[in-house]
């Protein structure tokens, strides 16, 4: 099963470790994975995004044209990929940052207020994590546990006391009804 993800937002945001995390669970499934980060001339609080595609055979090229999904956690991400996404596609966007309805009806749009989630568990930071979850929920492109077992390879040192509250943030967002 072949899947193409743009995840998108601001700097700082966890995009690129997003895109990581996701990409980790993938391989540790024995998965092909690309992943592809784009910071461009983005800092702190402009605009990033990451392509991961997974399939369970070889992959020719890391570019996403027409995504199958898009995670996007701010509005100017949504403008800029929304027009990509394919017919029949998935956009889990973070309902918190992007109040505005979005009139699309050959998508399933799944709206999550990643950020109010995060802030309500205690760190802000992990909407980026919340919104991994429902995605995963939704597209089950790699199990749970595989993205528990990435987080832990990818937080270690003085970043290991986030293992626990990356953990809750990740099951919150995929049990978010």
């Amino acid at each position: 099963m072949r899947e193409e993800l743009i995840i998108a937002g601001f700097g700082g945001q966890g995009i690129m470790f997003t895109g990581t995390l996701l990409s980790q669970a993938a391989m540790i499934e024995g998965k092909f994975v690309t992943y592809f980060p784009s910071y461009g001339a983005e800092v702190r609080g402009g605009t990033a995004n990451c392509c991961v595609t997974i399939d369970d055979t070889t992959i020719g090229s890391p570019v996403i044209i027409n995504p199958d999904s898009l995670l996007i956690l701010n509005k100017p991400s949504l403008d800029r990929f929304k027009p990509r996404l394919k017919k029949g596609g998935l956009l889990v966007l973070n309902s918190t940052l992007i109040e505005d309805e979005v009139k699309e009806t050959d998508a399933k749009v799944v709206r999550l207020p990643a950020t109010d989630i995060a802030e309500r568990s205690g760190q802000i930071r992990v909407a980026n994590i919340v919104a991994l979850g429902k995605y995963l929920a939704i597209r089950k492109i790699v199990n749970q546990e595989s993205v528990l077992q990435a987080l832990e390879a990818l937080l270690t040192g003085k970043k290991k006391e986030l293992l626990g509250l990356n953990r809750k943030a990740l099951i919150t967002g995929y049990e978010y009804k």
